[in-house]
């Protein structure tokens, strides 16, 4: 398809899109929307950075100018994606006086989003939580709402939203069109669209679990102790914008002060962040103010700033698919980019699980060689020798995921209490350690109890030879020994 004129889409919208210079649409578009503008539900997956926005974006305004009583919804994992989408959407609707929208996120002012309410959008874009929050303070009614998207679905269950969304569609009417998308289709994703979606199209464009072809990657192998160096040699060879992601919050801040001491434009992205300062923080990295954003993977999906030109792997995701979506911030929109990964000793399974996702089929070199850094610095590089190989780094054997979930869940449905912290999933929390520790001490404490009844059992039988001092003791240090393991 050579270019929009050829879909039918409404003059007032072709118009918009010119303005934006969509001239030409990506492979993703050209799929979904002709189906879309059919009325049919779309069960979509395509490489981040492919054109998604567009995809459900363009078809959702054709129906919008088509049905005048008809209303939107976009649910969104993250802040800064709903931000992002309502951004594009308002560009291709520029035109169009009527078409008003309302963004609903977590972190923002309630009294400005009431405003936005009270004006009455047509199209509401927000995160699950938030949402919800409306929905259960009556602010927010959904019964004129027949077309909903679901952005980045993967990514929302991940953050715990199952049970948010599930909510939210009670609100929406039986009788609508629903567009799922998913940067990728595990098992869960496609029961879930059986549960919701009618008859929908399947559309799948490129690999969901290798990086686009444009992106050059190369891996450092190193010791932690070396990482720093190694990062300011990286940022000393290369020109450009840069996004360094890290584990955890505190690594960020960290991380960002120490660069900024090295003399280095740094700024860090985390969810402690509230919603004005991380808004401050990515136009201050989009207008160029900062080369240099240290984030954790709040930022890994949706953020969307073509002149990104180098990602590095500071620390390897929890998760291997969001290995996919950090350097996905690079060479998007046919751009070219490249990215670094640092691999530690300690990484060496988190790799071995990304090498799975990637390369199921290749075998690699990573048990082969040796795993510790060099002292002083500058590590073992191996690159891709200035090849673009499709983001198949050729290192690594494969191995079971081991069931290893992200390691800390969005609470952002806890906002109705006063709390929003959607988008703080993946950044190094991880309280399952924890409630097993405490099931352990419940466990031992639960077989305290068990002995002292088989105690008294014993000795009301008479069998047990224990005198009643005996038994008064014994009972004494079990309370002593339950009072402990309680305060643990």
């Amino acid at each position: 398809m050579e270019n929009f004129d050829a879909l039918g889409l409404p003059q007032p919208l072709l118009h918009c899109l010119q303005k934006m210079q969509f001239t030409k649409p990506t492979p993703i578009q050209a799929q979904a929307i002709p189906a879309a503008l059919e009325g049919r539900d779309i069960l979509g997956s395509a490489q981040t950075g492919t054109g998604k926005t567009g995809a459900f974006g363009i078809p959702l305004v054709a129906h919008l100018l088509a049905s005048k009583q008809s209303k939107a919804l976009i649910m969104t994992p993250t802040r800064e994606l709903a931000a992002q989408v309502v951004a594009a959407l308002q560009k291709m609707t520029v035109d169009m006086p009527n078409m008003k929208t309302a963004l609903l996120i977590g972190g923002d002012s309630m009294f400005k989003q009431l405003q936005q309410i009270k004006a009455r959008p047509r199209i509401v874009v927000g995160t699950p939580g938030r949402i919800n929050d409306h929905l259960q303070q009556g602010t927010l009614r959904l019964a004129e709402t027949d077309y909903l998207v679901l952005d980045e679905t993967d990514r929302m269950l991940d953050m715990g939203f199952e049970v948010q969304i599930e909510k939210i569609l009670k609100h929406l009417p039986q009788k609508r069109q629903t567009l799922l998308f998913s940067a990728t289709l595990p098992r869960y994703i496609v029961k879930l669209s059986e549960k919701y979606l009618r008859d929908p199209v399947r559309i799948a464009v490129g690999s969901t679990h290798t990086p686009v072809d444009r992106i050059k990657q190369e891996l450092v192998h190193l010791a932690i102790a070396d990482k720093f160096d190694n990062l300011i040699k990286q940022l000393d060879d290369r020109n450009g914008s840069v996004i360094v992601f890290v584990r955890t919050k505190r690594g960020a801040d960290r991380l960002a002060k120490k660069l900024s001491t090295a003399k280095h434009s740094a700024e860090a992205i985390h969810g402690d962040l509230n919603q004005n300062k991380r808004t401050r923080v990515i136009q201050a990295f989009r207008d160029m103010k900062h080369r240099i954003l240290v984030a954790t993977d709040v930022a890994a999906r949706g953020l969307d700033i073509p002149h990104i030109e180098h990602v590095i792997n500071y620390d390897l995701p929890q998760q291997p698919e969001d290995y996919i979506h950090r350097i996905g911030r690079t060479g998007r929109a046919g751009a070219e980019g490249s990215a670094v990964c640092f691999i530690t000793p300690e990484d060496r399974e988190l790799w071995r699980d990304i090498q799975k996702l990637i390369n199921p089929e290749e075998k690699g070199e990573l048990d082969d060689r040796p795993s510790s850094g060099r002292k002083g610095g500058g590590g073992q590089r191996k690159s891709s020798g200035g090849k673009k190989f499709g983001g198949k780094p050729s290192f690594g054997k494969s191995s079971p995921r081991g069931g290893r979930r992200a390691e800390g869940r969005s609470s952002e449905g806890r906002s109705s209490e006063g709390r929003s912290h959607e988008g703080k999933s993946h950044e190094g929390r991880s309280h399952e350690g924890r409630s097993q520790e405490g099931r352990a001490s419940e466990g031992r404490f639960a077989e305290r109890r068990s002995e002292g009844r088989s105690f008294e059992k014993r000795s009301s039988d008479g069998k047990s030879g224990a005198n009643p001092e005996k038994k008064r003791r014994y009972g004494k240090r079990m309370q002593q020994r339950s009072a402990k393991t309680a305060g643990r």
